[in-house]
């Protein structure tokens, strides 16, 4: 339950409560006896477990309390790395020289922990030969291999062909998460484009 949600001295209306104590001992009294013993040692009566039979509370100075959840709150939020999609467009017809350059731009934006979408245009008759694109698509795969994860296979998107690679998780990454049972890289963020390189 949010900070916001937590009821406190007055606010406790049931008859009894559950105290847990600093030492961890706990025992049931009167919500009238706990918010007693709340004031007389210059604290709070907090109901931290409402939904337990009688309602858990613990006598904690509030603010700092809530202080404290807050921080923790930001403290997390900072660390969450977010996902960002950048996207790599090119034409099907391409000579090597420029598939090892996007190619290359796929590893770095990979290695930087960025999700990259790779995107074939056709122009005209070159929607007649998609084929062309996937064989492309393939090709720079073949120049990133074991770099990356597919998140999305490659699909036609109107004039478009694209897919969507993830950075490869880290040996230590994928240990971690598979100790807090979560999938490898955690649970993605809405991503946003940016610093398409297109061909030509």
């Amino acid at each position: 339950m949010a900070d916001r949600d937590l009821r406190i001295n007055e606010q406790i209306r049931v008859r009894e409560v559950r105290l847990i104590q600093d030492d961890g001992d706990q025992r049931v009294l009167s919500t009238a006896e706990a918010l007693t013993l709340a004031r007389d040692t210059g604290l709070d009566l907090v109901e931290v477990a409402p939904q337990a039979n009688p309602p858990v509370v613990k006598i904690l100075d509030y603010g700092k309390f809530k202080f404290e959840n807050e921080k923790k709150v930001r403290d997390s939020r900072k660390k969450q790395k977010q996902l960002k999609l950048k996207e790599i467009r090119m034409q099907p017809k391409i000579d090597d020289h420029d598939l090892d350059f996007k190619s290359k731009h796929v590893r770095e934006f990979l290695a930087e922990g960025n999700k990259v979408k790779v995107t074939i245009r056709f122009r005209g008759r070159e929607l007649a030969h998609t084929e062309l694109g996937l064989d492309v698509l393939n090709d720079v795969l073949k120049r990133i291999e074991g770099e990356y994860v597919m998140d999305k296979s490659p699909a036609m998107e109107g004039r478009f062909m694209s897919m969507v690679l993830s950075p490869k998780p880290s040996r230590s990454g994928a240990q971690s998460a598979g100790k807090t049972g979560g999938q490898s890289g955690g649970q993605p963020k809405a991503a946003s484009v940016e610093n398409t390189v297109t061909q030509g």
